[in-house]
């Protein structure tokens, strides 16, 4: 009998590609693979069909440009923080800044200049209510580095509240309505990653002391609970919206089947140990990806055809 084997752990965002110099660290520190969560800024105008008019598709473009750069802002202070602690993990030590390669002043310096830029950039779209939102999610983000993580539940929510406002801020700056089924899904999809992130965590600290503070308060069957209560809700949600009568086509109906099937492979990952790192698992499953791409062409059908 053959075995799947789960994908392989990547270097986690740079954190072991040797880069040449300063530069070369401080692109390692922003995270590049991480900015894949900025994608969901398309997610909105995508289901809305609004993706087809140049305008919309441009200023899709630059708010992932700015988010992208507000999060590397919040990245680098992040790991300016978090230093101490990661230098006693064995995969987070290699971080630029937990191993010296990027100097701490550099990347405060650079932190607050990233952080600063994106809400202030974000003007030139001319829409007040998307600088708020990105002004909004890099002050959560840093609550959250600051203060926020250390609370048992809270650090959930606000995680998964970052990615909804990115979705939200997607909607707002091309101007498309955001209905209550999208935020639903979109809201349980990312607290079933969010959940799935802290259980490979745990795990992975096995019965040693976990590096991050809230690990302390959960247990893996807590968090199995909740992944699996997210996974549920997130499914009917979706069904009711797919199977709305008068609102959704045939192809609606048909994306039921690969939407199923990313959840439960998603969470089929998470079992065996994957999840630590969830842009991994967008960057080297195969089937998640064959999902993801199959889901996409059907509601973009179902919006077109």
């Amino acid at each position: 009998m053959v075995t799947e084997r789960a994908p392989e752990p990547l270097a986690g965002v740079g954190e072991r590609v040797r880069g040449t110099g300063l530069a070369g660290a401080l692109v390692r520190a922003c995270r590049p693979r991480q900015w894949l969560k900025n994608l969901l800024v398309f997610a909105a105008p995508g289901a809305a069909g609004a993706l087809d008019e140049p305008r919309a598709l441009l200023v899709c473009v630059c708010l992932f440009a700015l988010f992208c750069l507000a999060a590397s802002g919040t990245y680098l202070l992040n790991d300016v923080h978090d230093a101490p602690a990661d230098r006693a993990h064995d995969r987070k030590r290699h971080r630029p800044v937990a191993s010296g390669a990027l100097p701490v002043p550099v990347a405060v310096t650079a932190g607050v200049l990233f952080g600063a830029a994106a809400p202030l950039a974000s003007l030139a779209l001319g829409d007040p209510r998307v600088t708020g939102l990105l002004a909004g999610y890099v002050l959560l983000t840093l609550a959250y580095t600051r203060y926020l993580r250390d609370v048992i539940l809270c650090d959930l929510v606000v995680v998964a509240g970052c990615h909804v406002l990115r979705a939200v801020a997607g909607g707002v700056a091309v101007g498309v309505p955001l209905t209550s089924w999208f935020v639903l899904v979109l809201s349980l999809g990312a607290l079933l990653v969010v959940v799935g992130k802290r259980e490979a965590e745990l795990r992975a600290a096995g019965s040693g002391t976990p590096v991050r503070r809230t690990l302390c308060g959960y247990t893996r069957s807590y968090l199995t609970q909740t992944r699996t209560m997210a996974s549920g809700a997130m499914i009917v949600t979706y069904f009711l919206w797919a199977l709305e009568p008068g609102d959704t086509t045939l192809w609606h109906t048909l994306s039921i089947v690969p939407f199923v099937m990313f959840v439960l492979r998603y969470n089929l990952l998470v079992d065996r140990g994957v999840g630590e790192e969830p842009e991994e698992i967008a960057l080297r499953d195969r089937p998640i990806q064959l999902t993801l791409v199959t889901l996409v062409a059907l509601v973009a059908a179902g919006i077109h055809l």
